[in-house]
């Protein structure tokens, strides 16, 4: 008798520890399925949000058809230039280029498209280059957008600072011509700031990882060449 409880217990014992690892197998594939789901449900929300977010834009007026930069000039030399309001040497570019640019665009031989971009937010403390960007934005729905530009550029306030107050790029934008009231009424309202968004998102697509950069018919021109003549040089050679 005992030795057929013995093998009774002993079967019970083996029949426990098989439901056991069993229950412990269904449990494991339970927790993986969930996080399986947790995982492709975050990815599916981030795609939606990230699509909504760079499609969800209000282009100013002058944007190119893709609505990622400020179209100037009608050369058929197509130049892409990037610049962040907040960059030092995107300054030191506009100050030994601007004229160049200038010429190039009134002589007819340029197409400029500009990509005011909002790549250092970091060095600021109210997001200026956000905010600069899109008041450029409404700069360039008053048609405006160069010349506040070049007004941008030549008040730009230093590094790891507050910035320009929405009030002075409202001041800057009147100063170059742009009625007081629109272009009040844009900054405020952040209309051009989820353009901004856009328009840094597909620069970063399309490779620009610093700024100023600049293209010439889509060659990306080296440090040496950004200079008057080095960009006069890149223009007249994409235009034989």
């Amino acid at each position: 008798m005992s030795s057929r409880k013995g093998r009774k217990d002993a079967s019970r014992v083996v029949r426990e520890q098989i439901a056991r690892e069993k229950r412990r197998t269904r449990t494991i594939i339970t927790s993986v399925a969930a996080a399986a789901l947790l995982v492709v449900a975050g990815l599916i929300g981030w795609t939606v949000y990230h699509s909504q977010q760079s499609k969800s834009y209000t282009a100013p007026a002058g944007a190119n058809h893709e609505g990622t930069g400020i179209v100037i000039g009608q050369g058929p030399v197509t130049i892409d230039l990037y610049e962040d309001y907040q960059c030092p040497a995107c300054k030191n570019f506009q100050d030994t280029n601007g004229s160049t640019l200038t010429d190039l665009i009134n002589e007819s031989k340029v197409r400029v498209i500009f990509h005011p971009v909002a790549y250092l937010n970091r060095f600021s403390t109210t997001q200026y280059s956000t905010r600069s960007s899109a008041a450029a934005g409404c700069a360039a729905e008053g048609a405006r957008f160069k010349e506040f530009t070049d007004a941008l550029f030549a008040k730009q306030p230093p590094e790891n600072s507050a910035g320009l107050s929405d009030d002075e790029l409202i001041d800057i934008g009147a100063s170059v011509g742009v009625s007081r009231d629109a272009m009040s009424s844009c900054v405020k309202a952040g209309t051009y700031k989820s353009w901004t968004a856009h328009v840094t998102d597909d620069a970063s697509r399309a490779g620009v990882t610093g700024t100023p950069t600049i293209k010439v018919n889509g060659r990306e021109l080296s440090d040496t060449e950004r200079n008057p003549d080095g960009i006069k040089a890149a223009v007249a050679a994409a235009g034989k």
